[in-house]
């Protein structure tokens, strides 16, 4: 095994029916960087991410997460070794208020709790929302919520799927700022986007999935220049 890698991931297969959504994908990720995930649509990026966060099994191949195997583990058992992660479909508790929604997912006494998410309020700059219901927020805002609640239990390694997609400027430069933020304090960052501007922007190191592969990974300058990424993406 790598070196200083926090999450290596060694040949996983992940069918559906006789679809291959995830097709012997290799890949590693060294601490304290934000890293890339793009592909056309229906490349396997989701289910990657799934595997990795056990909310699906793998069908074969091996997830080590530094160093120990984490396949077979189940979301909760995950998440406890310190992978959070965000979802395409925005999942807060709307009857819950903002602060309500850090609250439930911690497992630390509840003072303690209560400290860090009006810090992580503050840190996404929700906290004067802090006693408005979820479900009033908007859709930026919705996102900046469950970006805050994920930093809750404090993860090392932060899986964000599709973090930009329908969120305004304004709400966007502060997403972008705060995952910029977390690598600064040395957490890892993994982020599946649409958004070229944005992964190229953020990404150290991208890695490209086409039919569930993985056809190229390098920084952000040799991606975009890449061939393979280029058919992959347009057709030529």
């Amino acid at each position: 095994m790598m070196e200083n890698c926090i999450l290596e991931i060694q040949e996983i297969t992940k069918s559906f029916g006789g679809v291959t959504a995830v097709d012997r994908c290799s890949l590693k990720l060294t601490p304290g960087k934000i890293y890339g995930l793009i592909g056309p649509n229906g490349s396997g990026k989701t289910t990657l991410f799934n595997c990795i966060t056990g909310l699906e099994p793998r069908d074969d191949g091996e997830i080590r997460y530094k160093g120990k195997r984490i396949d077979g583990l189940k979301p909760h058992q995950v998440a406890r070794r310190g992978i959070g992660r965000t979802f395409q479909i925005i999942r807060v508790f709307p009857e819950l208020t903002a602060l309500e929604n850090l609250l439930v997912v911690t497992w630390e006494p509840f003072d303690a709790a209560h400290r860090r998410a009006q810090e992580l309020l503050r840190f996404v700059t929700l906290d004067r929302l802090q006693n408005e219901y979820a479900g009033n927020l908007s859709y930026g805002q919705q996102k900046l919520l469950e970006f805050a609640r994920v930093l809750m239990t404090d993860p090392e390694l932060i899986l964000l799927d599709e973090p930009a997609a329908g969120v305004n400027r304004t709400l966007l430069n502060e997403l972008l700022g705060a995952i910029r933020n977390l690598r600064a304090q040395g957490k890892t960052v993994f982020i599946v986007e649409h958004d070229m501007k944005v992964i190229m922007d953020l990404s150290e190191k991208i890695f490209v999935l086409n039919y569930g592969e993985k056809i190229a990974e390098g920084p952000p300058g040799l991606i975009q220049s890449d061939e393979r990424v280029i058919e992959a993406y347009f057709g030529r």
